[in-house]
């Protein structure tokens, strides 16, 4: 019997946990490329490969992550987890697609902070920005036909990009969008007691925010920086490239902790590791409060998403189905979309700065259009050209 039938047939739930943490840990090492990469690797390992789980099992599964906030490459990673072993499946998968990314970036962040300055660091930085614009304008275009299905929704993005760029909170946009889109089609299609009720089970979810500070300086800090992170994770919709925008707005605009540039860096240091972007919070909070910060930041940003896929794993077929979900979604994910433009703009405007880093963006985002070049290869590349322009110059 080979490895695939017999894993087959133990069943949901009925797999050694110890399968689920080895062949997460696997994912978690040799996943790059973002998101839509992660979904293609963890079908391959375990519907083509293994057969863990069905085609149409990981179809719903894909689906059901789309409704709730968070990284969704991280929480269907966390759902296979659960069909497999349920609840230590659930940990391990999480926990060990997470690890190496977050000991990476963590260990890159020592780095950073001590040789920061150095004309290498720099020169690497410096070519792999460019790169990781090309890369999140690609995403943002290939969503567009996806997300905006309506004249509505488009009309939606273009008022979610405007109030952001006029500086609204990304909260609030996302909050509104939703509502907006959900408001529209209770006008088409009134509810019944039955959907009024499944509709309302997200909405809680876009609700949550922060608290106050403790008195004490330290304590604030790192207080202040835990309940953030935990925020983001809590309310985050849409692409891991929208974390950006959340990023930007708490820690650069609001807070003042990071600058512009280093939350470029650290974008950049996402992209360079393998795993969830939303490791890019490990550098931040390394940034701001060392190993203890990095540590915080990284509990508190992906906390969320295993209580959420916890309740989720009684709920996905009845969430699916919902009209009413789908409908605030949608607006959720237009906004999400604009607010993707939104920093990519931005932080082009700080990382293009010259015709060498213009032609490093022309040309990833070329080769991303026309072939399927691992996202990992653009970084390289650009981190040779900006390490070869330092020694030369």
């Amino acid at each position: 019997m080979t490895e695939e039938h017999a894993a087959a047939e133990t069943g949901p739930g009925k797999g050694a946990t110890w399968q689920v943490a080895l062949m997460f840990l696997k994912l978690g090492v040799i996943a790059f490329g973002g998101p839509a990469a992660h979904t293609a690797m963890m079908r391959d390992e375990l519907v083509r490969r293994r057969g863990w789980v069905s085609d149409a099992r990981f179809a719903d599964l894909m689906g059901a992550t789309n409704l709730i906030p968070g990284p969704n490459s991280t929480e269907l990673a966390i759902h296979l987890g659960y069909d497999r072993a349920r609840w230590r499946g659930l940990a391990a998968a999480g926990i060990c697609f997470i690890l190496p990314a977050a000991l990476m970036v963590t260990a890159l962040a020592w780095g950073y902070v001590t040789y920061g300055s150095t004309p290498a660091v720099e020169g690497v930085l410096y070519g792999i920005v460019p790169a990781v614009i090309a890369i999140v304008a690609h995403a943002l275009f290939g969503l567009i036909r996806t997300v905006i299905k309506t004249i509505w929704l488009g009309a939606m993005a273009l008022v979610a990009l405007t109030t952001y760029l006029l500086g609204v909170n990304e909260l609030l946009i996302l909050a509104g969008a939703a509502l907006l889109s959900a408001a529209l089609h209770l006008l088409r299609n009134p509810p019944t007691g039955r959907s009024r009720v499944h509709g309302l089970l997200t909405t809680p979810l876009l609700t949550l925010s922060g608290s106050p500070l403790f008195p004490d300086p330290t304590g604030a800090q790192l207080a202040q920086l835990f309940l953030t992170m935990l925020k983001i994770g809590s309310v985050l919709y849409g692409s891991g490239y929208v974390l950006l925008a959340f990023l930007r707005g708490d820690f650069v605009e609001r807070l003042g902790w990071i600058t512009n540039e280093q939350l470029i860096d650290a974008v950049s240091i996402g992209q360079v590791t393998p795993g969830p972007v939303f490791t890019t919070a490990t550098f931040v909070g390394y940034l701001i409060a060392g190993p203890v910060g990095a540590f915080l930041a990284t509990l508190a940003i992906f906390l969320p998403s295993f209580v959420f896929v916890g309740l989720l794993t009684r709920l996905t077929d009845k969430l699916r189905s919902s009209a009413w979900t789908s409908a605030l979604l949608d607006g959720v994910n237009a906004a999400a979309l604009a607010l993707m433009a939104g920093v990519s703009y931005q932080l082009a405007r700080t990382a293009v700065v010259d015709p060498l880093t213009a032609a490093i963006t022309v040309i990833s985002l070329l080769l991303l259009w026309k072939t399927r070049l691992n996202n990992a290869w653009l970084i390289a590349g650009g981190a040779v050209v900006g390490l070869a322009r330092t020694f030369l110059t």
